[in-house]
């Protein structure tokens, strides 16, 4: 958690060029002005690899995650990310029956064809009326389409705002990009994670029977099913490790060691994902009472409880991911009460009291943390003098 605290006038001044400020500058963008995070002598003594950290700081991340997972209250920002992931599904809905109805007729019909093989009687009612309508208002369809592609790029976009959030709360650093660099970032971010969200989906639901007359529509057959049952899965996975890692990179206000496609914090999450999605699939076929509680609303409800544990597994893997990099700072020569522990990407953006609350955090001559130990020295000498006077003889 982040502390506040407000540094000693001149105290700048004072802080000796120790690897904890030297070259910290350097990892802000110019005209910042606060320097703040890990020096370059830091970085460079502290380990490249996970694997070279000594078994104590292992210890140190286990207990700093489970602590700080508590604290930064990422229980609650999955629920906020599981708000915002809803929201985002109707307006993608909209927007591909939307671009069916304006394709042209001859493309529509070819896919009305195939929808009538594969899917259920209800569904191919329900999207082929849908289709059919907006074929014959061409010029409605295209405006619904545009508005629901805006409104669902923003809705999405709003997923990713409230994951930009969250991993700052993580990592303790306030949000210094401005506008115009979280913007941009946000709807390129949204419209990739909409990709592969969609790839990922298509990967769920073609199986069994949906995958057998899918084949026999694309004329693929019983060889190319089989390879399809088998292959789906790492696929799944893979698509699932890239959205992870693009979250991890470009969300944080945090400069870490570049793009990685699979770090310890991801790895855990996706292993964490994987086996809460399965326990909860047996508990919920098994056990629950979805159908008899909830009736004809069974099915979001399981699938709002999914989606919510799929957030706190990723918000893990980030905390666990947070973790580790301040036992890497700490490890490279760091105070260990430090922060921010990571260098910013930008502070421009930075109000004057996020200012003062990361150049307070430091650990420096005369700062606030050194000021409480010799205050507590001070009490406790006044004190033990109090105590003599008080039980020395009278005369």
């Amino acid at each position: 958690m982040k502390r506040s605290s407000t540094p000693d006038p001149g105290a700048e001044d004072e802080r000796p060029d120790t690897g904890t400020n030297a070259g910290a500058g350097e990892g802000t963008e110019a005209g910042a002005g606060t320097r703040v995070g890990p020096g370059d002598r830091v970085r460079e003594r502290a380990p490249d690899r996970p694997t070279d950290l000594p078994k104590r700081s292992w210890r140190a991340v286990l207990r700093g995650t489970v602590r700080e997972f508590r604290n930064d209250e990422l229980a609650d920002r999955a629920a906020a990310l599981t708000y915002y992931g809803v929201l985002a599904i109707f307006p993608a809905l909209l927007v591909l029956v939307s671009l069916l109805g304006i394709a042209g007729e001859s493309t529509t019909q070819r896919v009305l064809d195939n929808l009538r093989r594969l899917a259920p009687g209800s569904v191919r009612d329900v999207i082929s009326d849908a289709v059919m309508q907006l074929q014959g208002r061409s010029g409605i369809g295209s405006l619904v389409a545009v508005v629901g592609l805006v409104v669902a790029l923003w809705s999405a976009s709003g997923y990713v705002a409230a994951f930009i959030r969250a991993s700052n709360a993580v990592y303790d650093v306030p949000e210094g990009r401005s506008v115009w660099k979280i913007l941009p970032l946000r709807l390129a971010l949204t419209v990739t994670l909409m990709l592969l969200a969609c790839a990922s989906a298509l990967i769920v639901v073609f199986s069994g029977g949906l995958a057998r007359r899918a084949g026999e529509a694309l004329g693929v057959g019983d060889s190319g099913l089989a390879v399809w049952s088998i292959a789906k899965w790492p696929v799944l996975v893979l698509l699932v490790t890239i959205m992870i890692a693009l979250l991890y990179w470009a969300a944080p206000n945090a400069k870490g060691r570049g793009f990685a496609w699979v770090t310890p914090g991801s790895f855990l999450a996706l292993a964490i994902w994987m086996t809460a999605s399965a326990g909860f699939a047996f508990y919920v076929a098994n056990f629950a009472s979805y159908n008899k509680t909830y009736g004809t609303v069974a099915g979001v409800i399981v699938f709002l409880v999914w989606l919510w544990i799929t957030n706190l597994a990723v918000l893990l893997g980030l905390e666990f991911d947070a973790e580790l990099a301040r036992q890497r700072a700490i490890a490279g020569g760091l105070p260990e009460h430090e922060e921010p522990y990571v260098q910013p990407r930008d502070t421009r953006a930075w109000s004057d009291e996020d200012r003062r609350r990361m150049e307070g955090s430091a650990v420096q001559p005369g700062g606030r943390e050194q000021r409480d130990v010799s205050d507590r020295l001070e009490d406790e000498v006044k004190n033990h003098a109090h105590d003599r006077t008080e039980h020395s003889p009278r005369r």
